[in-house]
This record gives C-alpha cells, structure tokens and sequence, in this order.
C-alpha cells in the first residue's frame, strides 16, 4: 500500500457514474455556486455601498458573506471540474489546500457568529452602552481575531493531519477533501486518535461557541418580550431570528458531521451531510438574512436600481 510520502493525488468521490449524471451534477452546482456568488456578492456590495449599513452588525455581515464565498469556492470549483472533464483526481497540494482553507472558514464562521451574538445582546440589552462596547476599532478588533483564530486552528489541524502516515490508499470518500475523510487513510488507530482528540477538542470549542450564542439570545427573547412598543419587538425580532436559523443549520450539521455514529455512517450520508453543511449555508445564508431584514432589502433595491438609471442616460 503507497505511503504518505509515495502518495502524489487523491481520488474524490464520483457524484455519478454516467456521463449523462456526471453533467447534470455539472449544471446543478454551477446553478448553486452562481447562486451563492450572486447572493454573497450583492450582501458583501450593498453593506460597503450604503453608509446607512455601516454599522456593526452589517460589518460582521459583510465578514460573514466572504468566508461564505471563501467557504463555497473552496469545494465546488474543483467538484464541477471533476464532474465536467469526467475525472476524481486531486493533487496532494491541492487536497492540502482543501483541508486547510475549509478547516480556515469554518472555523473563523463560527467565531464569527459567536461575536454576532455579542453585538445582538449588545444592542438590545444593554442599549446605552452599545456605542461605547461596539465601536469601530472594537469591531475591527473582534473580526480580524476572528480570521486570525481560523488560520491559527486550521494550521494545527492541516498540519498534525498531513504528517501522519497515510497507508490505505489515495481514495477520499468524499467530494471535496474532507479533513476526517483522509484521516481514514492513516496507517494505524493510534494515528488517527492522536488527530482524533485534536477534533474533540475543537467540537468541544464550537459547542461552547454554540452554547455563547444560545445563553446570548435567551437573555435577548427576555429584554425583547419585555418591550411595550410592538414595532420594536419586531425590529428587534427582524435582526435576531435570521441570525438564530444560520447559526443552527451550520453547527447542528457540522457536529453531526463529526459526531455521528459510525454504525450509521455510510457514503450516501456523509455525502448528504458535506452538502448541508458546506454548500447548503453559504447558498441560502443571503436569503435569509435578508428576507426580514428591511434595511438590507432596500440597499439591495438600489443596487438593482443603478443599472437601470444609467441606462436612462
């Protein structure tokens, strides 16, 4: 069996085995990476076009909707490529640089929507000091600690996972180069464990992160049920919810990912799992944050209007 060292690609997961499949999944993905570059683009756009969205919470928006692109083009470019010229191949670059831009934006989403909590409870909680605790540099400040904890997080990972031995072949069963994917290849258990208990201590992190977010928003449904005025328990409602259903489906999905059984695991479920939890966010996070969100609904209406304008002249 070839060793790490001997080892020159990988071989992903083939989504079909005809032609015909292979470019029906081609279009499918293309339709989804346009739409979440579509949807990303417009929030990333609007948020830096329109000063009345120059505030905190559209800051951490806008960080937000790059790692969703960054998250996006790390996956399915090279998918849509295999899928197109009929191939699984990856190098062992490549596959390094998978595993460690997606270990990067997973890990800097997840901080991030920690401190998006923050702000929210913030902003609705402790109202009068909200201009103090959540001005530009501290903004600034809390984002690129953000970014910088990723990188520091997926170095440890990128790096412990490709310094172990990899013995049982260059097949991946996955469509992307899923971190614990080529942990299966390692030549022993006791590799693996050693790897293993760096994921549990990251698990670990994010469910503290998820539990931030969740004592966060119970202390923000009290302020928020407390108000006498309706319009502003909507508004309030209108900026939260939103939040809630993206932290949910992009952690929920990720801890199942890592924490599933392995008596229930299988190459159909790990695959439908990757999708929600790499693709299924960063498509229909733009929707959702701004299907309730007024604001942002109508600088995205000004952008549409632009065009239209300059043709007129």
């Amino acid at each position: 069996m070839p060793n790490s060292s001997s080892i020159s690609e990988f071989l992903l997961l083939a989504l079909a085995d005809t032609r015909q499949l292979q470019l029906l999944h081609f279009w499918l993905l293309l339709g989804i990476y346009l739409a979440a570059l579509l949807g990303n683009g417009l929030i990333s756009t609007a948020v830096a076009c329109d000063h009345r969205l120059h505030t905190p919470m559209y800051f951490f928006l806008f960080n937000l909707a790059l790692l969703d692109l960054g998250c996006i083009s790390t996956t399915l470019p090279k998918a849509m490529a295999n899928a197109l010229w009929d191939t699984r191949a990856i190098s062992y670059a490549g596959c390094a640089a998978q595993v460690f831009f997606l270990l990067f934006f997973f890990s800097a989403e997840t901080f991030l929507l920690t401190i998006m909590s923050y702000d929210r409870y913030i902003a609705i909680c402790k109202p009068l000091h909200y201009g103090t605790l959540m001005d530009i540099r501290a903004c600034a400040t809390m984002a690129a600690a953000a970014w910088a904890t990723g990188v520091l997080h997926s170095l440890l990972h990128t790096a412990n996972t490709f310094s172990i031995p990899l013995c049982q072949g260059n097949a991946v069963d996955q469509f992307f180069c899923e971190m614990a994917q080529v942990l299966k290849l390692s030549c022993s258990e006791s590799d693996y464990l050693s790897e293993a208990g760096i994921i549990d201590f990251s698990l670990s992190l994010i469910f503290g992160c998820f539990v931030f977010i969740v004592v966060s928003y119970v202390q923000i449904f009290r302020a928020v049920l407390r108000m006498p005025s309706e319009q502003g328990r909507h508004k309030a409602f209108s900026t939260c919810l939103p939040h809630i259903f993206v932290v949910s489906l992009f952690v929920s999905t990720l801890m199942f990912a890592y924490l599933k059984p392995p008596s229930i695991s299988s190459p159909s479920l790990d695959l439908v799992v990757a999708v929600l939890y790499s693709v299924v966010p960063p498509t229909v996070n733009p929707l959702i944050y701004s299907m309730r969100n007024q604001e942002l609904r109508d600088a995205l209406r000004k952008l549409w209007e632009i065009p239209s304008n300059i043709r007129k002249y």
